[in-house]
């Protein structure tokens, strides 16, 4: 199963002021992924940055976040990066594609 993870905050990221919040970014993905790809599941997940985390794959990237200053909310499909900000569905579609086999 393809996992979507959407990393992000409350606050919106100093730099995306204007874009749509981390949360926003999540809940539209949902939507046009499941539009796409209506045949397929997703394991998606939303996780605050700025929430202590307990898992420590999700502890670490919280940190690497915060720590390189990413753009969030950061969008991963399983484990690439896909997106910071204002992530591009087409970007996404690419990367699910590669896990799908869709051609």
């Amino acid at each position: 199963m393809v996992k979507i993870s959407v990393y992000g905050a409350k606050v919106i990221c100093a730099s995306c002021v204007g874009m749509p919040s981390s949360v926003e970014t999540f809940e539209w993905l949902q939507a046009a992924v499941g539009r796409k790809y209506p045949e397929h599941s997703f394991q998606f997940e939303y996780i605050d940055i700025f929430e202590e985390q307990t898992e420590e794959e999700k502890r670490a990237f919280t940190q690497r976040v915060i720590d390189e200053d990413l753009f969030y909310p950061v969008v991963l499909v399983n484990t690439e990066i896909v997106g910071e900000g204002n992530p591009r569905l087409k970007d996404v579609y690419e990367e699910i594609d590669k896990y799908l086999k869709v051609t």
